[in-house]
């Protein structure tokens, strides 16, 4: 018989030991081949295993006579004879009858063969139908499931190159399935971790263990501005033999999946971020404190680059002006950078004032109130963010490619803005980054409001009171003296401590140290009446006893005040201190060679009290003596017993020849915190 081709002639094949092939072991395809009179003269093995004869059984038999039905005899003797005499092939399904007894239906497909001679013979194939069936539905329901899957899929050889790919593979690279043939995964994949996933693949391809839903997260070509995820599983694909065909992969993008689940995290972080806010922004009454917290938590988890920047007018307590479109002077209160940045040479380093004309962006924000937001930079925007052409080209080389202004906004007043720049960051400025950020300047404003008030009302309280606190004689006869006073560093105001040094008569000077109880302008306010009284009483010669008995009836007809005040007269010549107290803390003595100690003097009862008697005691004050006059802010604090602070008021005491006003500033040092919420009038004086 002619044959088309043998398989030596096949593309240099070299023909092997015979393996199974897996489609074909499925379908258990027959072959036998019949002579021009219909006899038998080839019979497969699975022609055995099909119809149930034998070589042996059908090898010459007639083929007809032996598997067809008598019924079907006459239709199959001239299908028979029409395919050996015009040589059209012929397909279809026929009954036929088993050994067995038994009817099945075969697909057959039937077409003449001629052999060197030129005699004729017919070609049989011939398969299960019912199991050929299903086989083609399987095959259709696959096709359809791979091409209507919204999983991506990819068959590829073993050395990884595609054979294969579904169109929801297509949609995930944006490459199209003719384009994936042949190439290999580095072509294709959108994942920056490529490397990791050729390696998973060749370890199935070795081991044969499936890897299930690896996470990658990338960019695809067909959506490059946005990130996406996707959970890759990769198989390893066999024949019924054993041998690997090549690998395959399932491609699932969770995108959703991942975004909502960053989109949770940020939330978490963003609720973090606003309670760390509540704790660790307003911690003091201090402007420029208030503004470097903020920065502090806005980079780097908002920013990589943030400012905060306050009008000067807000600083100055001035009313503000309905806005306009002119310009603004800003202070710069705060800087920060999430890492080193030339971004910082573009900005107005804290504590300058810079003028922003009306088209900046900041000025923007500042006159409508509102957040000023550019989701992406271009170089018509860096002009109107920069205050000069310098800063313009430093934003540009610093990489800034996001903007946002948020007004810091308290009790309806425009005090400044919070300026936030991401260059390292590369996702954009959004809404909910808005929302975040006005959460937090609107948090910040508030107590850079209430410390900027505070610190008005202070620097008033001070200057007043400093104002009121005398200024030393020019020169004192036997007594050569120094002064502190010191504002309280905790409290929202200052207190009505003073001390006064008072020429009198024959040489005499009148030491005074007293307390107010009580805070703010109406405290100080009160201190200085009592200092003006205590000047025009002892310009009358009084004894000490009778000036603090004097001073009791003003401060009884002064409201809800209490006052406690020591009183001391010395005089050179006798070399005597006498001293009268109202229920003030007591003076401490220091001599030369000895001990400092306090004065044993009858307290008396504050001024205010009303009705009670001051004693007046005399005390020596020998030369280099020290007396020490003082409010309890030096000495009282919340933690420790008041005893034990004036044990060591006098060990800072143990050599009075030190100049006094080193040892202000040792009592006042070893003494006083930062915190301390009293403020502290000190004076002392020494004998010469």
């Amino acid at each position: 018989m002619t044959a088309d081709s043998s398989q030596s002639d096949i593309g240099g094949y070299e023909p092997g030991p015979s393996r199974p092939n897996g489609l074909l072991d499925v379908l258990s395809v027959a072959a036998m081949v019949l002579d021009a009179e219909g006899r038998i003269v080839f019979w497969t093995p699975q022609a055995e295993e099909l119809i149930g004869y034998s070589a042996e059984e059908a090898l010459g038999k007639y083929a007809a006579r032996l598997i067809i039905h008598p019924e079907h005899m006459q239709s199959v003797t001239e299908l028979f004879a029409d395919v050996l005499e015009t040589g059209r092939s012929w397909a279809g399904a026929f009954p036929i009858r088993h050994k067995d007894g038994s009817t099945r239906l075969m697909e057959f497909r039937n077409m003449r063969l001629l052999d060197d001679h030129g005699d004729v013979y017919a070609l049989g194939i011939a398969a299960d139908h019912t199991l050929l069936q299903r086989v083609e539905t399987d095959l259709a329901l696959c096709e359809q499931l791979i091409n209507q899957s919204p999983i991506g899929l990819a068959l590829m050889d073993p050395d990884l190159r595609y054979l294969m790919v579904n169109p929801a593979l297509e949609r995930i690279d944006g490459i199209p399935a003719e384009d994936h043939i042949g190439r290999d995964l580095r072509e294709t994949l959108p994942f920056p971790d490529v490397d990791t996933v050729e390696s998973a693949l060749r370890q199935v391809l070795t081991t044969g263990t499936p890897l299930l839903d690896q996470y990658h997260v990338g960019r695809p070509p067909a959506d490059p501005d946005h990130e996406h995820a996707w959970s890759l599983s990769f198989y390893r694909l066999e024949d019924a033999g054993g041998r690997v065909l090549g690998a395959a992969a399932s491609v699932v993008d969770v995108t959703e999946r991942h975004r909502a689940a960053a989109e949770a995290d940020r939330a978490r972080r963003r609720l973090a971020l606003i309670a760390s806010a509540s704790t660790r922004v307003g911690t003091t009454l201090e402007v420029e404190q208030t503004a470097r917290e903020l920065a502090e938590i806005a980079a780097p988890e908002l920013a990589d680059v943030v400012a905060v920047d306050v009008l000067d007018s807000v600083l100055a307590c001035r009313r503000k002006r309905r806005p306009d479109n002119g310009p603004e002077f800003f202070r710069a209160l705060a800087l920060k950078a999430s890492y080193p940045t030339v971004a910082l040479r573009a900005a107005d380093p804290p504590g300058d004032l810079a003028a922003y004309d009306g088209d900046r962006l900041v000025t923007l924000c500042v006159h409508t109130g509102r957040p000023v937001l550019v989701r992406h930079v271009g170089e018509r925007d860096l002009p109107r963010i920069a205050r000069d052409a310098e800063g313009t080209a430093l934003l540009a080389q610093a990489g800034v490619h996001s903007y946002l202004a948020v007004p810091l906004i308290a009790h309806g007043e425009v005090l400044g803005a919070l300026d936030l720049k991401r260059t390292r960051n590369p996702l954009p400025f959004d809404d909910d980054d808005v929302v975040l950020a006005s959460e937090l300047a609107a948090r910040a404003a508030v107590a850079i409001d209430n410390a900027r008030w505070f610190q008005s009302v202070r620097n008033t309280a001070v200057t007043l009171q400093r104002s009121l606190l005398p200024e030393h004689p020019p020169h004192l006869t036997g007594l050569e003296v120094a002064s502190r006073y010191q504002p309280a560093q905790a409290t929202s105001e200052v207190g009505g401590d003073w001390y006064d040094v008072i020429p009198l008569a024959d040489d005499r000077t009148a030491l005074v140290v007293g307390d107010v109880m009580g805070n703010g302008i109406d405290a100080a306010a009160t201190m200085g009446r009592l200092r003006t009284a205590t000047c025009a009483y002892a310009d009358l010669d009084l004894d000490p006893g009778a000036v603090l008995h004097h001073l009791d009836k003003i401060t009884c007809d002064l409201e809800h005040y209490i006052v406690t005040c020591i009183y001391a007269v010395y005089d050179p010549h006798s070399r005597q201190c006498r001293i009268a107290n109202a229920g003030h803390m007591p003076p401490a003595l220091a001599r030369p060679g000895a001990a400092a100690t306090l004065l044993d003097l009858p307290s008396g009862a504050p001024l205010g009290v009303g009705g009670v008697p001051f004693e007046t005691t005399t005390v020596e004050l020998n030369p280099d003596d020290l007396l020490v006059l003082y409010t309890d802010g030096l000495v009282e604090t919340r933690l420790h017993a008041i005893d034990d602070r004036l044990n060591v008021l006098l060990g800072f005491l143990d050599e009075p020849g030190r100049p006094l006003e080193e040892i202000c500033d040792l009592l006042l040092h070893g003494l006083r915190n930062s915190d301390d919420h009293d403020d502290v009038a000190l004076l002392i004086a020494r004998a010469k």
